[in-house]
């Protein structure tokens, strides 16, 4: 059960901390000064989401998203819903492989290096199906929350930091509610395709208030270390990179090597739900849908990385936030569709 529930927990964490996150950028583009509190509520909100969803899931031992979806939105909304996660899906994995050829150049490699790599990957990823994901989620998640709170935490204590120096100033908590709804459509997808894997909801609950406080608890100090290079960060496409400036260069290499994988595994959750969809469709092998889903996507990530997270990222959180509000009192909205039924 433990261990069942671990699983599940780092598949949710794979799907959240990917290039926008684990990078900084996304943090800093919601949060920033007086988000403490902001913080907090995030925490507690993916919480729940986590529990509603991996219920719904489990009780329809659902193969892909669409049960879960319609669940939660209502009939009605399912189609309009349906075609929103399958865009999102598709243009936040573009994102994933954006920050990957974004990373190759932090090293002075070609952007277009990058991007080969980790489409080269995926393909030999979804070779091996869903359980090659889960197995590599559950070997490089604990190192790379391990790596990023150790660096996180070595910054606060060189920079003298005081975590709760500002509690007393909380303006931006309104930002928990745009943060959490963005990161709730990819849970939804890739939660929705193992419904038929989960088998108690003590796993449920294990991997959802798990995932929920290390998310809250690295998302907070991340956020604490940004504010004090605020100035720096424009000048950075990754701001991680600006909080180990002055760190050993090793150091460096071994967390862009985390952060690569952390991008990894976000763009395979991507594109495992994104599969497992038109597989309802179209059946063919899963690595053909990957080939042809990803050709499609090689033209997009020219855009770039902190471009696609600037507009993107605020427009879908924002679009969000009713599938968020459904979730977060979905005892109460269900209810209420039940009894319109009967």
């Amino acid at each position: 059960m433990v261990n069942a529930g671990m699983k599940w927990m780092f598949l949710i964490i794979g799907t959240t901390i990917g290039a926008g996150y684990a990078s900084g950028r996304e943090i800093w583009q919601f949060f920033g000064h007086e988000s403490g509190l902001a913080i907090i509520l995030f925490a507690l909100f993916f919480t729940i989401c986590c529990i509603v969803i991996m219920t719904i899931s489990y009780e329809q031992r659902s193969t892909h998203y669409l049960p879960v979806l319609r669940e939660i939105v209502g009939v009605r909304l399912t189609g309009i819903y349906d075609v929103m996660i399958f865009v999102y899906l598709f243009t936040t994995t573009v994102i994933m492989i954006a920050g990957s050829g974004a990373t190759s150049q932090a090293f002075n490699f070609s952007y277009w290096w990058g991007i080969s790599i980790i489409i080269i990957a995926l393909i030999i990823l979804f070779i091996k199906g869903i359980n090659g994901l889960l197995s590599m989620n559950q070997f490089i998640l604990p190192l790379l929350l391990t790596g990023l709170l150790f660096v996180l935490l070595w910054f606060t204590y060189d920079q003298k930091l005081d975590l709760f120096a500002h509690w007393h100033e909380q303006r931006n908590w309104i930002a928990a509610f745009p943060f959490t709804a963005l990161n709730i459509l990819p849970l939804i997808a890739v939660l929705g395709a193992i419904g038929n894997k989960v088998h108690s909801k003590q796993e449920i609950w294990i991997a959802s208030v798990g995932s929920g406080l290390i998310l809250g608890v690295i998302s907070f100090i991340y956020n604490n270390s940004l504010i004090q290079i605020a100035d720096e960060i424009l000048l950075y496409e990754i701001p991680l990179f600006a909080i180990m400036k002055n760190y050993p260069f090793q150091m460096l290499v071994f967390m862009s090597i985390l952060l690569w994988f952390a991008i990894f595994t976000t763009a395979a959750a991507g594109i495992l739900g994104i599969v497992t969809r038109i597989q309802d469709y179209i059946q063919q092998p899963m690595w053909l849908h990957v080939c042809l889903t990803l050709a499609t996507m090689i033209p997009l990530t020219a855009l770039g990385f902190s471009t696609l997270i600037e507009y993107l990222y605020p427009i879908y959180g924002i679009l969000n936030l009713y599938v968020l509000t459904r979730l977060l009192f979905f005892p109460i909205w269900n209810k209420i569709d039940n009894k319109k039924a009967s």
